[in-house]
C-alpha cells in the first residue's frame, strides 16, 4: 500500500480538524471557542483545496473566515468575555453525552469500513466551472439549492436578532 505526499496531508488536516473541533465545544472561554472554529473552517478549506475544489475552499475562506470575524466582534461587545463559561456537569448528562459520542463514532466508522470510503482514492475529476455552480445554487429543481439557502438565511436571522436581544440590557 502506497502513501503519497497528498493523502498525508489530508490526515494531517483531518486530525487537526478533529482535533480543534473538540477544543471549539469544550472550552469555557467564548473568543478561544471562536479561534479554535477558525482553525476548523480554515482546515476545512484546506481539506477542499487537496480534493481538488478550489472554488469551495475559496468560498470556504471569503464566507466563512469571515464570518468568524464577525463573531469575534460580536463575541467582545456583546458579552463580558473575560468570565469562564464552564458549567458543572451532572454524571448521568456526561455518561449520556459519553455513550452518544461512543455509539456515534461506531457508527461512523461501520459506514466507513463497509462502504470501503478509506481505500478509495482522492478522486482527481474535473472542476466545475462558476456558471455550473451558480445555477446549480440558484435551481429550484431537485438537487438544487435555493430554499435551504434561504432557510439558512433565515435562521442565521434569528440567531443574530435572537443575540441581541439576548445581549440587550434589561
Amino acid at each position: 500500500m502506497e502513501v503519497n505526499l497528498q493523502e498525508i496531508v489530508f490526515y494531517v488536516v483531518a486530525i487537526v480538524v478533529a482535533v480543534c473541533s473538540a477544543l471549539a465545544v469544550s472550552t469555557g472561554r467564548i473568543l478561544r471557542a471562536a479561534t479554535y472554529l477558525l482553525f476548523v473552517l480554515f482546515g476545512t478549506a484546506a481539506i477542499y483545496i487537496i480534493l481538488g475544489y478550489t472554488f469551495l475552499g475559496a468560498v470556504q475562506l471569503m464566507v466563512y473566515a469571515g464570518g468568524i470575524v464577525v463573531l469575534y466582534v460580536f463575541s467582545i461587545l456583546l458579552t463580558r468575555s473575560d468570565k469562564d463559561m464552564k458549567y458543572k456537569i451532572s454524571k448521568p448528562k456526561l455518561v449520556s453525552v459519553l455513550l452518544t459520542t461512543l455509539v456515534g463514532a461506531a457508527l461512523i466508522l461501520f459506514l466507513v469500513f463497509t462502504n470501503g470510503f478509506v481505500l478509495n482514492s482522492i478522486p482527481q475529476a474535473g472542476e466545475l466551472g462558476v456558471k455550473e455552480i451558480g445555477m446549480a445554487l440558484i435551481g429550484g429543481d431537485k438537487y438544487e439549492y435555493v430554499l435551504p439557502f434561504e432557510l439558512l438565511s433565515v435562521l442565521l436571522l434569528a440567531c443574530m436578532i435572537g443575540g441581541v436581544l439576548i445581549a440587550r440590557k434589561r
